[in-house]
């Protein structure tokens, strides 16, 4: 579903200036996962078979068990392209763009999760892919819920926004569900495993944080949050809807899913969130809480201009500092796939 906002084309504009300077710059297997035990009071059934709790990130409230597909691989030089089918709910395949680089046994792993409403072009450009694998790190890209191929057999008016809460929750849970996949893979260093995300897809990094020790580092860009400031106030909203998302009820909803409350509590070793001021979707008002809401010794970098924006990315500079986080992360023991199932 189209949304035409010129947010979502400033949105375009800084994530599309970024893969530009990365372009510059440069069978079947199924596998099952011990389910939760049963919830009690579930918070949605909608999808058939699946008891998933969408008031917290976290997954050990719900009950989601994974079929991986593999559907090809292709060979470049200096690196591999696979993709994959994951699902864990009925009717919500999720396609999983794998890109591992060649000659390094097990490289550290970084999930790349764009803002709504991108699909995966960007995980199919060779430049991007060159650029994300070049340094010998692999790259595993994927959308977020009701996004792209993932929107369809719902009504036009259900959308993102207007099923926050759903999409939040849903994505959070499945970040949580690939680095699951990953485990049981054996060709990835799961010790370090970070995620680049921007815009709504922000938001989910910091709750997937929050909720798993396993992600790393994590590098945010121009997260969504403060949602009753945002859903007042952000362009982002379209006008004719918006009385819809600042009543009570809809706020209630979404409240426990509150980037601002939950960036306290990301495990991650390594946080930076990124912060172009000038980027509108998210009100200066909600931008400020997100930089207070910071934890203690996170990195802060604010952009004041298009122009500071981008400086800091030409010539892929913006990954330096996730790559050189990743191969600061101490050795510790590797959590087998079963024992993270188990505390799932």
């Amino acid at each position: 579903m189209f949304r035409k906002s010129s947010s979502i084309l400033m949105n375009k504009v800084l994530s599309a200036l970024f893969a530009l300077f990365l372009m510059s710059e440069i069978a079947t297997a199924q596998v099952n996962f011990q389910p939760a035990p049963p919830l009690a009071n579930p918070a949605d059934t909608r999808y058939k078979g699946v008891l998933e709790d969408w008031t917290t990130p976290e997954l050990k409230t719900s009950n989601l068990k994974t079929t991986a597909i593999v559907g090809y691989v292709s060979d470049y030089p200096g690196y591999t392209v696979q993709l994959n089918q994951v699902q864990w709910r009925s009717g919500d395949p999720l396609d999983l763009y794998i890109m591992k680089p060649k000659g390094v046994k097990k490289p550290p792993v970084i999930l790349y999760l764009y803002s709504y409403n991108y699909d995966t072009d960007t995980f199919k450009n060779e430049a991007w892919q060159r650029a994300v694998t070049k340094d010998g790190f692999a790259a595993v890209g994927f959308v977020t819920a009701l996004t792209g191929h993932r929107y369809h057999d719902r009504p036009m008016r259900e959308w993102f926004i207007s099923e926050l809460q759903e999409c939040l929750a849903v994505s959070a849970h499945d970040v949580q569900m690939v680095l699951n996949y990953l485990s049981t893979r054996s060709d990835f260093d799961m010790d370090r495993v970070g995620i680049f995300a921007e815009g709504s897809g922000a938001s989910i990094a910091i709750l997937a944080s929050a909720a798993d020790p396993r992600i790393k580092v994590v590098d945010a860009v121009d997260p969504w949050g403060d949602w009753p400031t945002w859903m007042a106030t952000s362009p982002f909203v379209p006008q004719d809807e918006r009385a819809n998302y600042i009543t009570p009820g809809y706020l209630k909803k979404v409240a426990n899913l509150e980037p601002i409350e939950w960036l306290p509590r990301i495990q991650a070793k390594k946080f930076r969130l990124q912060d172009a001021i000038f980027e509108p979707t998210t009100p200066k008002l909600a931008k400020e809480k997100l930089r207070a809401a910071v934890p203690p010794g996170a990195t802060v970098v604010v952009y004041n201009n298009l122009d500071e924006y981008r400086a800091a990315i030409t010539g892929n500079k913006q990954m330096d500092w996730m790559h050189h986080a990743l191969r600061s992360v101490p050795d510790v023991p590797t959590t087998t796939a079963a024992a993270t199932a188990r505390q799932q």
